[in-house]
């Protein structure tokens, strides 16, 4: 389990009182629940915005892998999770406009190219090093990566940063992702639980999904529901019944559920039922999403 965090004040606000959290799974609420899944199922079905969204390029995984064979030391794997990184050399100082995203069944699709300087910052994070462990770039060529998206597993354009004692390079994907589509549905108020936050993992084979789920301090975890269409999967995240009596504050934990589903996720688009929105990977400390 995540760090308590205080995220999502709002919702938040309803968990006050262990033994009666109106955001816990109470008698009725599970059909409220139900109803907001096949609204947003129904809304989503066949809309611009999904075809949109299976038109697009949206990775489902990290976008930025380590050096095959793996980072060699205790220090080097935490300058990695923390982008801990240093510029030792030149980086290609022009790039193609477009980088072609390329399926498994054919299909192409050409996305803007960011540079090599601009990658890197991003890979960097801007942050200080200092006395801090940190791994050091050398240069960068452009190469290319595999990673799994919405449409299936792709080939797309990526930055081979060449890192100081490994011979295997850095890779972090050079396209853009494609605008979020502007949802058919607007989110939800009053529907208890709370939204999801950005999806973990998911598995080879499209049958379960591990997403970031909050719950309160004094509750038994999240919970998260499936409804399961021919164009969709909407997820339902909700409080299991707190421990009765005592005292809660207002925090919240966030923890990883993962959703089994009744057939591979496909091309189906992942919905969150409190938002409407789709639910997609991001990293830990990635950037919040634009959506068109």
């Amino acid at each position: 389990m995540l760090a308590a965090v205080t995220l999502y004040v709002a919702a938040l606000g309803a968990v006050s009182g262990c033994g009666g959290s109106p955001q816990s799974v109470r008698s009725g609420d599970t059909e409220t629940q139900a109803r907001r899944a096949q609204q947003v199922a129904a809304a989503w079905d066949g809309s611009a915005a999904a075809g949109a969204w299976r038109n697009g390029f949206h990775p489902m995984s990290d976008v930025m892998y380590a050096p095959s064979g793996g980072l060699r030391s205790k220090a080097d794997r935490q300058a990695y999770e923390d982008h801990s990184f240093v510029l030792e050399g030149e980086l290609p100082a022009t790039a193609p406009k477009g980088g072609l995203v390329a399926w498994s069944d054919g299909r192409t699709l050409t996305r803007p190219l960011t540079g090599a300087a601009e990658s890197y910052r991003a890979l960097a994070g801007g942050a200080r090093v200092g006395g801090r462990p940190h791994l050091t770039v050398t240069g960068a060529r452009l190469g290319g990566m595999s990673v799994a998206t919405t449409r299936g597993p792709a080939v797309i354009p990526a930055w081979l940063f060449r890192l100081k004692g490994y011979a295997a390079p850095l890779e972090r994907a050079a396209v853009t992702a494609s605008e979020l589509p502007r949802p058919p549905v607007k989110g939800a108020l009053h529907v208890p639980g709370f939204p999801l936050g950005r999806m973990v993992r998911m598995s080879a084979d499209g049958r379960s999904v591990t997403v970031v789920a909050l719950h309160g301090v004094c509750d038994k975890g999240p919970a998260v529901d499936v409804l399961e269409t021919s164009g969709s999967v909407v997820l339902s995240a909700s409080v299991k019944a707190p421990a009765e009596g005592g005292h809660c504050t207002k925090q919240g934990k966030l923890q990883e559920v993962t959703v089994r589903l009744g057939q591979s996720l496909g091309d189906r688009v992942l919905l969150d039922a409190h938002t409407g929105r789709p639910v997609f990977y991001r990293p830990p400390h990635g950037p919040s999403p634009s959506w068109s």
